[in-house]
């Protein structure tokens, strides 16, 4: 039994230090170890964040511990870089571009940096805060969307929900922004690039409106820092795994 035993350690010692000789896995074995299903391990593959998988003579996919790193690096990097860049991530390793990876990472972790500077940009505009006096505004629509890097009809939703209110020209009917108007969507840009749902920066928009104070506004300010450090986090414990992936 010992000797047994001692068989299966130098096994899976071998598997470890190289993960692409052996240990051939079903894609259920993979699926269950995530909670994830077959048909998402094979969805994986197709779209290339997991290295391409042998066939049994039958058609059956076999994958290695090298397709199970993939799979970990994956959702690791998920919740840090978002199913869309990790995604990237993977596919630009899978394919021997590490440099696009690399690439796509550091976009990640400045987007992060920017994000931090955008909240630091709101507190800050929010301390001293005060009413925005009345005048003729003359940015329109297609002005301001440019400015902000959005399409004008996210202005015209924004407007829907209450969250800007431009006032109409009277001669030639176009949208026309006030100072107030730009600060408004200006800090609706930035809270939606912080995560939070139109309906949640409504009050925000209303108490900024008045100038009546910032202290409702706190608890979504911390709330916003805890998303921050959160990813940055995330970010870390998707380095690691990636790392130990290319490793293998």
């Amino acid at each position: 039994m010992n000797q047994r035993l001692k068989l299966i350690r130098d096994i899976g010692r071998t598997v470890q230090r190289n993960p692409q000789d052996g240990g051939q896995l079903r894609p259920v074995d993979l699926a269950r170890g995530h909670g994830l299903s077959t048909q998402a391990i094979r969805n994986y593959e197709a779209a290339g964040i997991l290295p391409g998988a042998e066939r049994t003579p039958h058609g059956y996919r076999t994958y290695t511990p090298l397709h199970a790193q993939a799979l970990r690096a994956f959702l690791a990097l998920v919740p840090g870089h978002g199913h869309q860049t990790a995604t990237l991530i993977m596919q630009a390793i899978n394919r021997g571009t590490t440099e696009d990876a690399l690439r796509l990472i550091d976009e990640s972790h400045a987007q992060l940096l920017a994000d931090r500077r955008t909240l630091q940009a709101v507190e800050a505009a929010l301390h001293d805060l005060s009413p925005v006096p009345q005048e003729r505004g003359d940015t329109f629509v297609g002005p301001l969307a440019r400015r902000l890097g959005i399409r004008p009809a996210t202005l015209r939703k924004w407007e829907r929900a209450g969250l800007v209110q431009p006032r109409r020209d009277p001669r030639t009917g176009y949208r026309v922004y006030s100072a107030a108007d730009v600060r408004d969507a200006l800090l609706v840009h930035q809270l939606r690039r912080g995560g939070y749902l139109l309906e949640q920066i409504v009050p925000l928009i209303v108490q900024v409106r008045s100038a009546g104070g910032v202290a409702p506004l706190e608890s979504m300010l911390c709330d916003w820092h805890a998303r921050l450090s959160g990813r940055s986090r995330a970010m870390l414990t998707g380095a690691a795994a990636l790392d130990a992936y290319l490793g293998c």
